[in-house]
């Protein structure tokens, strides 16, 4: 049996991807996320230990990320038969990712902001 050594989420992962939920991420892409932070590069064996998520839970994830373009994923062959494995890494730096996200939330708030401003004077007639 093979013993893999990985790294946990520790409470301060934990904390940003309590956050990242908050501002309406799901759930194993934050912790995808909070694991990414810290590695640089893993597989999806690797992410189901340390951030306690299931497989299909992964690739939906991993899905999602590259449609962000937030990660760069490769496969590496296996020592003998059997299919390749994916490894991930984020492809630019977890601040950049904040950085949009917080652009994404301001666009939102500011759009409803608009809305509201439009509802006050459809309001006055």
């Amino acid at each position: 049996m093979k013993i893999l050594d990985v790294k946990q989420l520790d409470e301060r992962d934990e904390e940003i991807a309590d956050t990242l939920v908050s501002l309406g991420m799901s759930r194993p892409i934050a912790r995808t996320l909070s694991y990414l932070k810290h590695v640089d590069e893993t597989t999806s064996i690797e992410l189901e230990k340390a951030a306690g998520l299931r497989q299909p839970e992964i690739s939906i994830a991993m899905r999602e990320l590259k449609e962000h373009d937030w990660i760069n994923e490769r496969d590496e062959k296996k020592t003998g038969k059997g299919r390749p494995y994916k490894i991930y890494s984020l492809k630019i730096d977890f601040n950049e990712i904040v950085s949009q996200l917080e652009e994404q939330h301001k666009k939102a708030v500011d759009e409803s902001h608009e809305k509201i401003e439009r509802l006050k004077g459809l309001g006055r007639y």
